[in-house]
């Protein structure tokens, strides 16, 4: 739907003003003349060619019009004997641009997957066969109405976005062009439709053609539509001149090319009100592919917003498609694999295509469709065997590999680096892989195809085209579509070698240059026009030269002008009837130069071409006058006191080597081989900045706008210098030789790798950034392995040495010399106790790594294989720790060891295994299962890996073929679900599970052989590293196991049972969609993004869970209950127009109603229904509502309280934070009297939206659900559910001006779904849930029930009639009901009349309502259609789909409809025209009914309420968060922003001038303490924040206050408050982390995490300095740090730090970070205490350091019994007890006075005064009090349960 501001309709012209052609362009001959036909100016658009003359909008290829109306109306009228071309550019709803083009210049119909072409058949043909399409004589105008939407979706199956730019090409007349979402009708006037009662919509006046009286719109003018209804399956648009539109179709459409008609085919497609049965379209069938069969989709696609009748009978339609593969020159082919495509589009708008391969053929990397993943390559093995692909089993998803990000630069050469002509992003190789790299979010994106390594790239001026070389002769050349990613075209090059590329600024001309087989300079130029149309590439010329050249550039101001430089000379070349001619520029005493690179000057004044050399010369050169204007020499300056360089100059001299320049309009940058990067002026005055890089530059590139350098650097460098800021950033490091091995950090994401360059160097895998480089320039590094738990790595030596190096120091800790060959395996024990490592010459060493400086403990000799080439994975250590396994002590056999004695336990002869082979086979690698059961996989050089029994030596599987080669590299998930194998450049994932018909996938992308594969830490990416380093992500679903199986074992099902189909995505902000899973949170000022309904961690749950949108159907059923056997007198019911008298309880349709009131809690019997099942995907409005508080025990509660007299309370409640989502209908607001209330948990919060300041109304024991204020707004009623004692709801009716509770009543359902006021407020209405459904009537004057009904089916709303005060309405399962209330004295009798819901409505249900005019009634249903009810005639005239999930909330006042649904869509809608519509009936218009403006939500809209002008209005939404609408802005702004899930933690600052609160939700939220408003927000998604601190004053000035949370995946994030973004991450936990703290300092971060281990980290480097694992085994509840006196309690250091874990143990420590000190200083330990009245709630353990005496410690939850104790640090013992009625589940203490808040789980907070033992409780949460927080000075309190925060203010501090 378009934006507001774009209906009904949009003048583009006037808009964008063409006259003045400063938003638009004109080329050629365009002109303003006058038309005699439609008598005002058009624009004349003439010329001999179209691509010369047109008229462009917007003026420039990087804007886009932003015109989002369906359709395109373009009045124009070709002007003969010329032909004509209208190009428009859409953008679709994934980004993708696609021209489409209509031209009477085309002959037939083409596509491609960017480009459509139509051709233009005019209505009078001609005689000649090539002028088929030329405009006759006397042509005449046209409407052309293009329907975007439905054009993408049926030629190309994407779904429409918005028009970007449109091009009118010569020769036609042009009036002008429009866009709006409605069909009109340009013959019908709006008298002519009103008088003929017409369904159709008119033309406009302002768009109309004008009608001379007496005459015929169509003898004057023609109207295409397109596509048409009756012809969406054709491509030829054409003008048929006096024949019917069917005619037309049919006859055309025989001879193989459809032709549209020129009437208004499509009056039947328009809505029609009279129900009537809609014919079915015979499908026609398309000659291009006889094979296909393509139905009508406007059949049963149809419009979201426009307003649909209801007929008779309901039609689906099913449509079978074939796509066609565009290959490499981008015409289009039959699939290499025959594909069947079934598409079911029934109700709804989508079409999908799902294809089924028939068979597999393995597919090449330059063949695989754009749509294809890239880097995929199907297995050739089951080519080979002939074997059909259902008959062997896949992965899901298939591909299961999605690269993400290579790390590495260059490969074949380290010139190539390019900016876009934004300049936000780089594309650089990296071997075999071209890479885009945006510089400021560090995202990668991938051209892949290449098989070698990439030698010369060219990007042209418009960023369309990206042309790229392969450096393995023959060359291989690809252009690709620069913004999809999509190869357009692959040709050999007749250069046998390319080495460089050049574009013309169009993109029109690619030039490269290379040797041919004999070593001889080639130039070679191609027309490339034609490529992003479909085309290929046509080579023009080819010419040998005997001129070096080095660089070769074509002129961007002349595409036939190109300029060349090497050793020896300067050439200017030009292009000239086809033809490449150059000549030498006369150098003069430069000629002997060898000049590097070259630049054409930038001014388009400017004839200089600027070239420079190896000696240091640059010269300037006139390429007109073919003369050198100047030369200038960069020269070093010396210093007196050494020889580095001060400052350069030119002049003579020795020079600086210069490599490469670049140039833009004011300066140039140089980049030398002494590594420096200098930019000048263009006088070259002075040097303006300069960069020192670490080796020789290879190139430099000026950014389109100046202000950014981009430079790279021989030792695989690149980087970019900002020039405003004077700063270099990094963008890419790399190694400069292969990759050998690779070792990943358990519990950070670290990577480190070693290489032939005699490197080791340290990655971050979450921004793919090096942190540590070490070089050994003596001995080559040949492996690496991190310690598990320490910041120190391990490498071994080609020399022998084994070292230990240090990250937080940067140095080599320890060396050891224990071998004598060269080392071949490293490898620790998990545990972090030994480790391993082997050497050439066959011994084995191990060592104890458990302290700082490892240690040698033994050495073994002659047991491992004498082998200098053996795999890294020869050596490897079991999962627990006990094995060690390895070749040896020959090749022929594997050996197991136990890691602690070194005892060998195992050996198998490999060579032993296959009896029947006449070859000895050997071992390659070897790789531990996951334990139990305990198996070692063992690669052979027979191409096969073995599964061996650990225990037995036996073979348990054997996998054979797994590559052509042996596999030296695999590796096995920690799950045991997927095999990884790596041999030659391919990478294979294999489904181990399968114990048969063993699937794989195969990936490609290496430009060199794999040395080593290995998972992530996380399990959810897998490392390859050869040439260079990729990280792939791995899109497998989560997988659920029988409780009770071990994944990987042989009793495993060969197919596992599939988990949802969902991917856990991290630090994604504001939804992410489907990019990588590792990014940074952005704060959000404003909404959160949506998580979906159950966001929250799930109860119970580890802290690993996922969200999705596709969720399956939900098991519980919320179908109609069964019918209550009821007696009672009988009722007459009217039923369709039918009179019958019903007895209560009858069967069928009718309903047994009982008139006299139920006593409370009577039983009701149930009858089975077919339950509809409700999907997942969204919260259902109409599902029962279920309290999130905790069903308390009153009774018990209320024995043990001490509720204080309200005058000396010590806490008051200043504010609440949040507000109930989980509600309906629960706030309320009268705009002429300010008031405004809503729901949180069990509280009434009435606010002043001026000051902020609110009330709470408390009295209710359990959640409240749904809120009604009286007319007069002097009554609001309220009610919640049932309590432990009452099995009654509860209504609360309260006294608006006082706030004082009026009455409460008791209801007879546990929940009451809904409240209602009568116009007079004389009666109150209620309707209770589902499972006991009543409507009850209540006397507001005596608060009797007046009348109870018991309800069969359930209702899921009700209504009074505004107009009437005796009448209401019900809507509910099919049908809708209608009361009508009459009183005579006391007795109160209904009459009702049921209405079922017409089948053509489609609606299973009704979900909502509202009354509007009278005598109309608006119903949402749950299938997002609105429905209209004429309630005195009891029929439905009208429905429309105005949603397509359910619609929960409906509003009217007088002509406009606000509409609230599941997916958060709130939608304002004019309904003026009802009254019409219902008076006329079938004559009537239904357009009128449309949508003013739509506003998205953060989930499902659950209450809404508007002022009567409908402008302005409050909307709540199930996320807890309420909103403020303002529909004339078309702005939602926050009122009310809670957690959506529950609270776990609240932090202050120092100066309380603001807070932090995290969720289960991922979210961080800082607000302000004074006006508690929500100021930062930081979210992570699809993980769980379960702890916070905020840093102490001590950390540094208030501008650099830090929040550190943890989260539920063992990862802490650390946010800058002053900056707003996240500053460290890091992942001292495997386990979610359960409690954090700074320490005094705050350099240092504590953390404990659920398994028990406590990490200690710091925070300037994020590295985890040690992991303290005493309380392992329960998870830590608390960690509390504070300040001592150095020496205190006899035990050194200034920090004391407690740790209390769920087992009832504290420690006690101190310490001195700086230091590296550490120490115990005491332990507690208690017996568990009983278990708590509701089971699953564990008793945590809480502990605090006193803050009014340090040297007390106070716990709770520690022993057997129900009570705070004090223990004294000093005299080790308990010094004060104070007993309390339940057992404690959060505990704090006020700094200010001796004042302890307790939480319990029974919903009350105590507050205890320590010093007089007076004791407080305080009701109002809604469920346990699981958190209470002093602020610093101890003036205010926060309580939290569930996801409702409550502020107290305390007194008397």
């Amino acid at each position: 739907m378009a934006r507001a501001w774009q209906h009904p309709f949009l003048s583009v012209f006037r808009h964008f003003k063409v006259d003045e052609w400063k938003r638009s362009a004109k080329e050629g001959d365009v002109a303003t003349v006058m038309d005699k036909t439609l008598k005002c100016t058009v624009y004349r658009v003439r010329g001999s060619v179209s691509a010369s003359n047109y008229i462009q909008l917007p003026r420039t290829g990087t804007q886009s019009l932003g015109l989002t109306g369906r359709y395109l109306y373009v009045l124009f009228r070709p002007l003969p004997p010329r032909h004509f071309v209208i190009h428009l550019d859409v953008f679709t709803e994934d980004s993708q641009v696609i021209r489409v083009s209509f031209s009477s210049l085309f002959k037939e119909f083409k596509s491609t997957a960017t480009w459509l072409q139509f051709p233009f058949i005019c209505e009078a043909g001609t005689p000649r066969k090539d002028a088929a399409g030329v405009p006759p004589t006397g042509a005449r105008w046209t409407c052309l109405q293009l329907d975007l939407h439905d054009l993408l979706l049926v030629y190309l199956n994407r779904r429409y976005g918005h028009l970007k730019s449109i091009r009118l090409c010569a020769s036609l007349l042009v009036r002008n062009l429009y866009t709006s979402d409605l069909c009109f009708d340009p013959a019908v006037t709006a008298p002519e439709a009103r008088r003929a009662k017409l369904p159709v919509t008119p033309m406009p006046r302002e768009m109309a053609f004008p009608v001379p009286k007496g005459q015929s719109w169509h003898d004057r003018y023609v109207h295409i539509r397109f596509p048409s209804d009756s012809s969406k399956g054709v491509s030829t648009l054409g003008q048929k001149n006096g024949s019917l539109p069917e005619a037309g179709l049919s006859a055309l459409c025989s001879t193989g090319s459809a032709a549209l008609s020129s009437t208004a085919a499509f009056l039947g497609h328009v809505p029609r009100l009279l129900p009537h049965s809609a014919p079915f379209n015979k499908p026609t069938q398309d000659s291009m592919s006889p094979e296909v069969q393509m139905h009508d989709p406007a059949a049963s696609c149809r419009v979201p917003s426009a307003p649909r009748p209801l007929p008779e009978i309901s039609m689906s339609c099913e449509r079978l498609e074939v796509s066609s593969v565009g290959g490499p020159s981008g015409r289009g082919q039959e699939p290499s694999a025959w594909a069947e495509a079934t598409d079911k589009c029934v109700n709804s708008t989508n079409v999908h295509v799902s294809a089924h391969e028939l068979a597999v053929v393995p597919v090449a990397p330059e063949d695989v469709a754009p749509h294809e993943p890239p880097c995929r390559e199907q297995s050739g093995q089951q080519a080979a065997l002939g074997k059909n692909r259902f008959q062997q089993r896949s992965f899901l998803p298939d591909p299961i590999l999605r690269l993400k990000g290579v790390i590495g630069f260059g490969g074949h050469s380290t010139r190539w680096a390019l900016w876009t002509k934004d300049g936000a992003a780089v594309v650089y190789p990296c071997h075999a892989v071209i890479v885009m790299l945006h510089v400021d979010t560090r995202q990668q994106r991938f051209f892949l195809g290449h098989t070698d390594k990439v030698s010369a790239l060219a990007l042209d001026g418009s960023n369309s085209l990206l042309a790229s070389a392969q450096a393995r002769a023959p060359s291989m050349l690809r252009l690709w579509d620069f913004q999809t990613g999509a190869c357009l075209s692959l040709f050999r090059s007749p250069v046998h070698v390319v080495c460089s590329l050049s574009f013309s600024d169009s993109g029109a001309l690619l030039c490269g240059t290379g040797k041919d087989r004999h070593g001889r300079t080639v130039v070679v130029a191609w027309d490339t026009a034609q490529v992003g149309r479909g085309g290929e590439a046509v080579l023009l010329t080819k010419v040998h030269t005997d001129a070096d050249i080095q660089a070769f550039k074509v002129a961007f101001f002349d595409e036939t002008r190109m300029a060349s430089c090497g050793r020896g000379g300067v050439r200017l070349w030009r292009l000239r009837r086809g033809g490449l001619r150059s000549c030498a520029v006369d150098l003069g005493e430069h000629h002997a130069l060898e000049f590097t690179d070259l630049a054409f000057g930038q001014d388009l004044d400017s004839c200089t071409l600027y070239v420079c050399g190896r000696s240091g010369h640059i010269l300037e050169i006139d390429h007109q006058h073919m003369a050198v204007q100047r030369a200038r020499r960069l020269l070093p300056t010396q210093t007196p006191s050494g020889p580095l360089p001060k400052r350069q100059t030119f002049s003579s001299g020795p020079g600086i080597a210069i490599s490469s320049l670049s140039v833009s309009q004011v300066t140039c940058a140089v980049g030398s081989e002494d590594g420096y990067l200098r930019l000048w002026p263009l006088d070259f005055s002075s040097v303006l900045l300069e960069a020192e890089h670490e080796g020789p530059i290879s190139s430099v590139c000026v950014s389109p706008d100046g202000l950014r350098v981009l430079s790279t650097t021989s030792s695989g460098h690149l980087g970019f210098l900002d020039v405003p800021s004077r700063e270099y950033s990094v963008l890419m490091r790399s190694h400069t030789a292969l990759v050998l091995a690779l070792a990943t950090k358990c519990r950070q994401e670290h990577l480190a790798t070693v290489s032939q360059d005699h490197t080791v160097r340290v990655w971050d895998l979450v921004t793919l950034q090096q942190l540590y480089d070490f070089t050994s320039p003596k001995e080559a590094p040949r492996a690496v392995a991190f310690h598990p738990t320490q910041p120190t790595f391990f490498c071994g030596f080609s020399g022998g040495a084994v070292c230990s190096f240090s990250l937080e120091a940067t140095e080599v800790l320890v060396e050891h010399r224990c071998h004598r060959g060269a080392v071949t395996g490293l490898a620790t024990s998990p545990d972090g106790s030994f480790l391993f490592s082997s050497c050439s010459r066959g011994s084995l060493a191990q060592y104890d790594c458990a302290a700082t400086q490892c240690r040698v403990l033994r050495v073994a000799a002659n047991v491992v294989c004498q082998d200098s080439l053996m795999s890294p994975n020869a050596l490897v250590v079991s999962g627990d720790s006990r094995l060690l396994a390895f070749v040896g002590p020959s090749k022929y056999t594997v050996t197991i060891m136990d890691t602690a004695s070194l005892d060998e336990l195992l050996r198998v002869d490999i060579s032993a295994l296959d009896g029947t082979s006449s070859r000895l086979d050997s071992a390659v690698a070897v790789c531990f299962g996951p334990a139990p059961p305990g198996h070692l996989l063992v690669s052979t050089s027979s191409n096969t890996v073995v599964v061996l029994d650990t225990t037995s030596g036996r073979m348990v599987r054997e996998l054979s073929g797994v590559h052509p080669t042996a596999c030296p590299s695999l590796a096995l998930s920690r799950d045991g679900r997927f095999l990884l194998t790596a041999a030659d450049r391919a990478i294979k994932v294999w489904d181990y599970l399968m114990q048969a018909n063993l699937g794989c996938q195969v990936y490609i992308g290496h430009s060199e052989p794999v040395q080593a594969v290995a998972f992530s830490p996380n399990q959810q990416q897998l490392l390859s590293v050869g040439d260079a380093i990729f990280l792939w992500d791995i899109l497998a679903p989560n997988e659920r196991l029988p409780p009770g199986s071990v994944r990987g074992s042989p009793g495993a099902p060969p197919a596992c049972e599939a988990g949802p189909g969902m991917r856990q995505l991290e630090d994604t902000v504001s939804g992410a969609d489907g990019l990588p899973r590792w990014q940074v949170p952005v704060p959000s000022q404003a909404s959160p993004p949506r998580l979906g309904p159950c966001a929250g961690l799930p109860e119970g749950g580890d802290g690993a869970f996922s969200v999705s949108d596709d969720e399956g159907p939900s098991e519980e059923s919320h179908g109609p209950k069964g019918l209550r056997q009821a007696s009672g007198s009988a009722l007459l019911v009217k039923e369709a127009d039918r009179v019958v008298d019903a007895a209560c309880g009858a069967a069928g349709d009718s309903w047994g109603l009982s008139m006299p009131p139920h006593p409370c809690g009577q039983p009701s019997a149930q009858s089975p229904r077919r339950a509809r099942a409700q999907p997942a995907a969204h919260p259902d409005s109409c599902e029962p509502f279920m309290s999130q508080g905790k069903a308390s025990s009153l009774a018990k509660v209320g024995q043990s309280v001490s509720s204080p007299p309200a005058s000396s309370e010590r806490l008051h409640l200043k504010a609440v934070v949040g507000y109930s989502g989980n509600g309906r209908a629960n706030v309320v607001w009268r705009p002429d009297t300010g008031f405004f209330a809503y729901t949180c948990g069990r509280l009434v919060v009435v606010e002043d939206l001026h000051s902020g300041a609110q009330q709470h109304w408390l009295g209710h024991p359990e959640e409240i659900s749904t809120l009604a204020l009286s007319h007069d707004a002097q009554v609001l009623a309220s009610a919640s559910g049932h309590s432990s004692t009452a099995s009654c709801g509860q209504i609360r009716l309260w006294e608006v001006p006082g706030g004082s509770c009026r009455q409460l009543i008791s209801h007879r359902d546990p929940t009451v779904r809904a409240l209602a006021f009568s116009p007079d407020d004389r009666l109150l209405i209620t309707l209770g849930y589902d499972g006991d459904c009543t409507l009850a009537l209540w006397s507001m004057s005596t608060y009797e029930l007046l009348s109870s009904t018991r309800l069969p089916e359930p209702v899921h709303g009700v209504a009074f009639n505004p107009w009437h005060a005796g009448e209401l309405a019900c809507v509910g399962q099919g049908a809708i009901t209608l009361w009508l209330l009459q009183q005579r004295g006391a007795d109160v009798s209904l009459q009702v009349h049921r209405e079922r819901i017409p089948e053509e409505v489609r609606a299973g249900k009704l979900t909502s309502l509202c009354y509007g005019a009278m005598p109309l009634l608006y119903c949402g249903s749950d299938t997002g259609q609105v429905c209209v009810w004429d309630t005195h005639a009891c029929r439905c005239f009208l429905a429309w789909e105005a949603d397509n999930s359910e619609i929960g909330v409906l509003l009217c006042s007088g002509v406009r409809l606000v509409s609230g649904s599941d997916s958060g869509r709130l939608r304002l809608w004019a309904v003026e025209a009802m009254l019409e519509l219902r008076r006329k009936g079938s004559g009537a218009r239904s357009s009128s009914v449309f949508m003013e403006r739509e506003l998205t939500l953060d989930g499902a809209i659950v209450s809404a309420v508007f002022h009567d002008s409908m402008d302005m209005g409050v909307a709540g939404s199930v996320a807890g968060t309420l909103w403020y609408i303002n529909w004339a802005e078309g702005t939602s702004t926050h009122l009310i922003s809670g957690h959506r899930s529950k609270v776990n933690e609240v932090a202050f600052s120092p100066s309380e001038s603001h807070c932090a609160t995290c969720s289960d939700d991922g979210s961080v939220r800082v607000w302000s303490l004074a006006s508690m408003e929500l100021v930062i927000q930081f979210q992570v998604l699809n993980q769980s924040c379960l702890c916070l601190a905020w840093s102490p004053p001590s950390c540094g000035r208030p501008e650099q206050q830090q929040v550190a949370a943890g989260y539920s995946d063992g990862t802490l994030r650390v946010f800058s408050i002053s900056r707003t973004a996240m500053e460290l991450k890091m992942r001292p936990h495997l386990a979610a982390l359960t409690a954090i703290a700074f320490s005094a300092d705050g350099q240092t971060i504590l953390s404990g995490d659920k398994d028990g281990l406590v990490a200690v980290s710091r925070l300037c480097t994020g590295m985890t300095l040690r992991v303290l694992s005493d309380q392992r085994g329960a998870p830590i509840s608390t960690i509390q740090s504070t300040s001592k006196e150095d020496g205190d309690f006899g035990v050194e250091g200034t920090d004391l730090w407690l740790a209390a874990s769920g087992d009832q143990r504290v420690s006690i420590w101190a310490s001195d970070w700086p230091q590296g000190h550490c120490e115990l200083m005491d332990w507690l330990s208690f017996p568990a205490p009983a278990l708590m009245e509701a089971p699953g709630c564990p008793v945590p353990s809480l502990a605090a350091f006193c803050p009014w005496d340090g040297a007390l410690l106070v716990c709770a939850g520690l022993g057997v019994h129900r009570e705070v104790i004090f223990y004294s640090l000093r005299h080790k013992q308990v010094v004060e007890k104070i007993p309390l009625p339940f057992f404690a589940v959060s505990l704090s203490l006020s700094p200010g006075a001796r004042l302890m808040a307790i939480g319990f789980a029974e919903c009350v907070l105590r507050l205890v005064d320590c010093t007089s033992g007076a004791v407080q409780d305080f009701a109002g949460h809604n469920d346990s009090v699981r958190l209470c927080r002093f602020t610093p000075a101890g003036r205010l309190l926060f309580t939290a349960a569930h996801r409702e925060i409550l502020v107290w203010d305390v007194t008397g501090c």
